[in-house]
């Protein structure tokens, strides 16, 4: 009986060192996000602040969603234009969730930011990094469909000095990287949030062009 209480004792010893180290490392992942971030605001502040926030608003959901809405409306009804409405949806929907589950706060120095929903207080991840990666990857997915309807509609490769389709889609992969670094940099969020939100969107993108089968 004796032993098996040492024995029960030693197990829960064991359970309880493995289990404690957990939260320490994510205390310890969090501090040194806040920290590398606060060092790439402050050593950044010499880029002119109009510069990031044309960004910031180049990748706005209130700026992109009546823009495929609108095209989706006069055009042909492309699937692809409908894959980004869907996308952007689903965007919406899981950053929101993922904010309100996860509720962490936004740099204390984050200045100068309007607020679209109750969820924009909260940090993690980030909606303009998990929106601009999802059109940039879902794009580059539906290469093949861009370069067959410029085949079809007799448009003129190599008129901007290359091909189109791929100068096109080098300009959204800068835009999303670009547009996510100065998340960080304006102070709107940390360097995981950023990492996160993209990730998040090129998963978004993944199962949208599956699910639609572009």
């Amino acid at each position: 009986m004796a032993a098996q209480t040492v024995a029960a004792s030693v197990t829960e010893a064991a359970t309880s060192a493995t289990a404690k180290p957990a939260p320490f490392l994510l205390h310890r992942l969090i501090d040194l996000d806040i920290a590398f971030s606060l060092w790439v605001h402050s050593a950044c502040l010499p880029i002119p602040r109009w510069l990031l926030k044309a960004l910031e608003i180049s990748g706005d959901g209130r700026f992109w969603f009546p823009i495929p809405i609108s095209l989706f409306s006069f055009s042909s009804r492309s699937p692809i234009l409908l894959a980004l409405i869907l996308g952007s949806l689903l965007d919406l929907l899981l950053v929101g969730l993922i904010k309100h589950l996860v509720r962490r706060p936004r740099p204390v120095y984050n200045k100068g930011m309007n607020l679209t929903f109750a969820v924009d207080h909260w940090s993690f991840p980030s909606g303009h990094s998990s929106r601009v990666f999802f059109i940039s990857a879902f794009l580059i997915m539906c290469a093949d469909r861009f370069r067959a309807d410029l085949d079809s509609h007799h448009l003129v490769h190599g008129y901007f000095g290359g091909e189109p389709t791929d100068l096109f889609l080098m300009f959204a992969c800068v835009w999303s990287a670009a547009t996510s670094v100065s998340r960080v940099l304006l102070g709107r969020h940390f360097v995981l949030d950023v990492i996160a939100g993209a990730c998040l969107g090129v998963f978004e993108a993944l199962l949208v062009f599956h699910l639609m089968k572009i």
